[in-house]
């Protein structure tokens, strides 16, 4: 088994490296998006409100590897081509901008709304109320749910391997494809997953303690 072990990790390596590359993009791009979307939906007009709403409510309420499917597959029916990398990265970054835009939209929310009166009282401006009152306040609510949600990422990564892409699942059944032992190289491939997302895990639990909120 450890022979097998010893040659399946060059191969797994290279097939982690893009999995953590693929996780990575999607973690960027959603918190980008979702941060807009998510300050559009809170703050927006009844327009951009109900736009964001139903974007967010009809991407959540699909599952994921439906989504990949019809970007990788159904996108060309209207004449937008993407490689299976590409696609992939998309499917779940909308996806997750999705959950991103429902994490602003609770941690803003749970601010009180006497702290934008006030800020508002002492001539803030809107961006100014944004940056200085409510953001980092409901930043701490923000964190810990948002970093449990990149271990989503880092799960959902794994459904590439279905259009073809070499990340850490589909190197794993490549190897398998020359070995034929499947057993070593599952457990093996379930453990590096656990280390990273127990890591997210545990780095999640260590920022709601350090930002926790004083309790009377």
């Amino acid at each position: 088994m450890l022979g097998q072990i010893a040659y399946a990790l060059p191969f797994l390596a290279q097939g982690f490296a893009l999995t953590l590359w693929v996780s990575l993009l999607v973690v960027v791009l959603s918190l980008i998006a979702g941060i807009i979307l998510g300050v559009g939906l809170v703050y927006g007009p009844t327009p951009v409100r109900w736009a964001v709403r139903i974007f967010s409510d009809t991407i959540r309420g699909i599952p994921i590897l439906v989504l990949i499917f019809f970007v990788y597959y159904g996108l060309p029916a209207v004449g937008v081509h993407l490689q299976s990398f590409w696609a992939a990265v998309l499917a779940l970054t909308l996806f997750k901008t999705a959950q991103v835009v429902e994490y602003l939209r609770g941690a803003v929310a749970s601010i009180p709304k006497g702290q934008s009166e006030a800020a508002m009282a002492i001539g803030l401006t809107f961006r100014q109320r944004l940056a200085y009152v409510i953001f980092p306040q409901a930043f701490r609510r923000f964190l810990p749910p948002w970093i449990n949600g990149v271990t989503d990422a880092v799960k959902g990564s794994a459904l590439v391997s279905l259009l073809g892409i070499t990340d850490l699942m589909q190197a794993i059944n490549q190897v398998i494809g020359r070995t034929y032992e499947a057993m070593p190289l599952y457990i093996l491939g379930a453990l590096i997953y656990f280390a990273v997302n127990y890591a997210l895990s545990y780095a999640s639990r260590r920022l709601e303690r350090r930002f926790a909120f004083i309790r009377d």
